[in-house]
């Protein structure tokens, strides 16, 4: 790609950008949410026309007129956004556009072994051609979307995001699969916020910053981890973790957990958070750690004990938690917290309406006055506070998400992977707000599937290992090698 130009109304996306990628090679293209990276891969996919510059693939210049077009020119994309239909099974998914045909019929039988068939080359012939999509986890429904690129002849997959939602053994597999796809000549071009993945599997990398190339080709093994922050953001980010205070938290206790169980799930949590503590539980995706938070917050039936500022919550419904002050911003913000087309002020108010409501009628007025303040106090931007919340960077409507709980005034807050699919430098912005929100006196438990994210920004942790706490101490007794030991051993210190 040489020189691509895409503008939109008001907006210059991508302002001349360069891309070159080698057959068989992992190609890493980093960036900020914003940088342009979205919007030059689905010019690479043929969901958007360049206003200039050329694509070039296998020597020929090439006009990707749309996605089928592009398909058809061995360009697969797998979105981070997963474009999968939840209402047909996996083999329809996995075919839909070219699905094997006889006589003009459909021929199901051969669809299915033609899926199972990629699903063992994945490494995960326990998901069934059969089942239907709607019905699997995330991880299973980014496989499919694999098996689906897969299924085309193709000679450059990109891949955006795709270890987002997988746990640490479910991307190895990922790797393991990345590799021989590019030891048969196969390209990919890899997007992640993950950082420390470039190395492991990157052979070179691409920064994009406000729609321009900064740096083409930089070896990913030989390139330090602070030049390619630098390159992203503009500025050195050397500590991206705000200070953790000196001593620990000595407030009034605002949660003890006493004895949490979800048959089947995690057995016997305890643990308390104290006014200003932030809590982390690191483990595995599947360890229990989101199902602990969620049986917290009531949005599952547990047994055991559950007490906010010493009073007693019930379980099984979130209504009384809200009213008593706890919050949840959940690991799938766009799905579970957010009216993605509804505006910032109306997803900020989302959970107060009855504070703006008099005879009936909201009063819009000071609803958008104190939508306007948060968005000021928690730096969301585009400071617009009528725009639809989609057009939002990822970091930004998470903001959006905790804007919504300190409206009313919360005493805890429970955080669900707080910066997936969040860039170096807006995550270094959500790190500080968290941070100070602690030392504003509210509580905060912390999940993130990030080890260093964990230890960075917590003052206590707990480790889970398959349903229960192996660990509980001071962030500062422990670093990453010693937790993830922990969960993979499953051995405590």
């Amino acid at each position: 790609m040489k020189g691509i130009v895409k503008q939109f109304p008001g907006v210059r996306a991508l302002d001349g950008v360069d891309l070159d990628v080698r057959s068989g090679e992992v190609h890493c293209l980093l960036g900020q949410n914003g940088a342009g990276k979205s919007t030059l891969i689905k010019v690479l996919a043929g969901a958007h026309q360049p206003d200039e510059g050329t694509i070039t693939l296998g020597g020929e210049q090439v006009r990707l007129s749309s996605p089928i077009t592009a398909i058809r020119s061995g360009i697969s994309t797998i979105y981070q956004e997963l474009d999968l239909v939840d209402g047909l099974s996996v083999a329809e998914n996995i075919f839909l556009g070219h699905e094997p045909s006889r006589l003009g019929f459909v021929h199901q039988g051969q669809a299915a072994r033609a899926a199972r068939a990629l699903l063992e080359r994945l490494g995960h012939a326990e998901i069934r051609p059969n089942t239907e999509v709607g019905r699997l986890s995330p991880a299973a429904k980014q496989v499919v979307s694999m098996a689906r690129a897969l299924s085309h002849d193709t000679r450059l997959i990109i891949m955006d995001e795709p270890s987002a939602a997988l746990a640490h053994d479910e991307v190895d597999n990922l790797f393991r699969i990345i590799r021989e796809l590019t030891a048969q000549g196969v390209a990919v071009i890899y997007i992640s916020h993950r950082l420390e993945e470039i190395r492991q599997i990157g052979d070179r990398v691409t920064v994009l910053k406000d729609g321009r190339t900064v740096a083409v080709g930089l070896p990913a093994h030989d390139t330090p981890t602070s030049e390619v922050v630098s390159l992203m953001t503009g500025r050195s980010v050397e500590h991206v973790f705000p200070p953790r205070r000196a001593e620990p938290a000595t407030g009034e206790e605002v949660l003890r957990v006493e004895g949490l169980t979800v048959p089947g799930v995690f057995a016997d949590v305890s643990f308390q958070v104290r006014a200003g503590e932030i809590v982390g539980l690191a483990g595995l995706v599947g360890s229990g750690r989101s199902e602990i938070i969620e049986a917290i917050y009531g949005a599952r039936r547990s047994l055991g004990t559950v007490l906010l500022e010493g009073r007693p919550v019930r379980r099984g419904g979130t209504a009384q938690t809200v009213k008593l002050g706890m919050g949840l911003a959940p690991e799938e913000r766009k799905a579970q917290a957010l009216l993605l087309d509804q505006s910032v002020t109306r997803n900020i108010s989302l959970a107060s309406l009855g504070r703006y409501s008099r005879f009936g009628w909201l009063d819009r007025r000071r609803e958008a006055e104190d939508a306007r303040s948060l968005v000021e106090r928690l730096d969301i931007r585009p400071g617009d506070p009528d725009r639809p919340v989609r057009t939002l960077s990822g970091g930004n409507q998470q903001k959006a998400v905790l804007a919504r709980w300190l409206l009313n005034g919360r005493n805890l807050l429970l955080l669900d992977e707080p910066t997936r699919g969040v860039d170096v430098g807006a995550r270094a912005e959500l790190y500080a707000v968290i941070r100070r929100l602690a030392d504003e006196g509210i509580g905060v438990v912390l999940v993130s599937s990030e080890v260093p994210e964990v230890l960075g920004l917590a003052d206590r942790v707990l480790v889970i290992r398959e349903g229960t706490v192996i660990h509980q101490g001071d962030a500062r007794d422990l670093d990453e090698h010693r937790v993830i030991d922990m969960i993979m051993e499953g051995s405590a210190l």
